[in-house]
């Protein structure tokens, strides 16, 4: 019956199969796109069969796997595809010296000379090394001078006291 002024949609309706009907296999449940593939290779399985026993085999079929989609149609070998060469632990010869790639050879020649640069630094050779040491000198010349004066003004003020306590 109708509810309203709109009609169901079919969409909305539900059928249930009931247990005897599950039990017989009449179930009117649709038909997945899987089963009908399953069943149609199940009718190309036995048609293979009884070709087989009649004596007809066919060649290209029996070793190949199958492929998806136009694989097994077209072949073509994809001459960007790496294939990966699998070496047994027998076959490793160990002599063997990789070449190092471009960026890896920079990296190392970096590091050398950094290095190289550091020891010249710690060594004063560098004029970046010196320009260092003589502020440094400076520098100290300036603290030993500050520290004397104020000793000598801690002197002069210590003398003062005395003379006012006298």
């Amino acid at each position: 019956m109708g509810r309203g002024k709109y009609k169901s949609k079919p969409t909305g309706r539900r059928q249930f199969s009931t247990p005897e009907d599950m039990l017989a296999g009449t179930s009117t449940r649709p038909r997945t796109f899987k089963q009908v593939e399953a069943e149609h290779k199940e009718e190309e399985d036995s048609e293979e069969g009884s070709e087989q026993e009649s004596g007809d085999e066919s060649d290209d079929q029996g070793d190949k796997p199958r492929r998806k989609g136009t694989q097994g149609i077209i072949e073509i070998e994809n001459p960007n595809l790496v294939k990966p060469k699998t070496l047994k632990a027998r076959d490793i010869d160990i002599g063997k010296t990789t070449e190092l790639s471009r960026r890896e050879r920079e990296e190392i020649e970096k590091q050398k000379a950094h290095e190289r640069f550091m020891r010249l630094q710690e060594q004063g050779k560098t004029e970046q090394a010196r320009k260092d040491l003589e502020r440094l000198s400076l520098i100290r010349q300036q603290r030993e001078e500050a520290a004397k004066k104020r000793e000598e003004e801690k002197a002069a003020r210590e003398q003062k006291k005395a003379e006012a306590r006298k």
